[in-house]
C-alpha cells in the first residue's frame, strides 16, 4: 500500500519477494494470501487489495481473481465484463492508498 503510484499494480512474483517468500510454491502462497484479503475486502466493504497485483503476462490479475470476485458478488459473471470491472476497482483502490 506505500508504494509509489507509478510502482503499482506489481506482479504476483513482486508481491513474493516482498513478502520474503521462497521457492517453492511462493506464487500459490501469494494467491492464498491474496484470496483471504478478497474475502475480507469484500465483507468489510473495502475495495479489494488484491487488485494491486497482476500476472508478469500481462496488466489483469490471473483467472482467479476473476472466478473469486465474481463468486464474491463483486464482478459480474460475464467474462466481456470483467475487465472493465477490473479497472474501476483498481481506480477505487488507488483513491484510499
Amino acid at each position: 500500500m506505500d508504494l509509489p503510484d507509478a510502482a503499482v499494480p506489481i506482479t504476483y512474483q513482486q508481491a513474493a519477494e516482498a513478502l520474503g517468500l521462497t521457492p517453492p510454491g511462493t506464487i500459490q502462497r501469494v494467491a492464498l494470501a491474496l484470496e483471504a484479503l478478497m474475502h475480507e475486502d469484500v465483507a468489510a466493504g473495502r475495495p479489494m487489495i488484491a487488485a494491486l497485483v497482476v500476472s508478469r503476462r500481462g496488466d489483469m490479475p490471473r483467472q482467479g481473481f476473476f472466478e473469486l470476485a465474481v463468486e464474491l458478488g463483486r464482478f459480474p459473471a460475464d467474462p466481456a465484463s470483467q475487465e472493465a470491472a477490473y479497472r474501476r476497482e483498481l481506480d477505487r483502490i488507488m483513491e484510499v492508498r
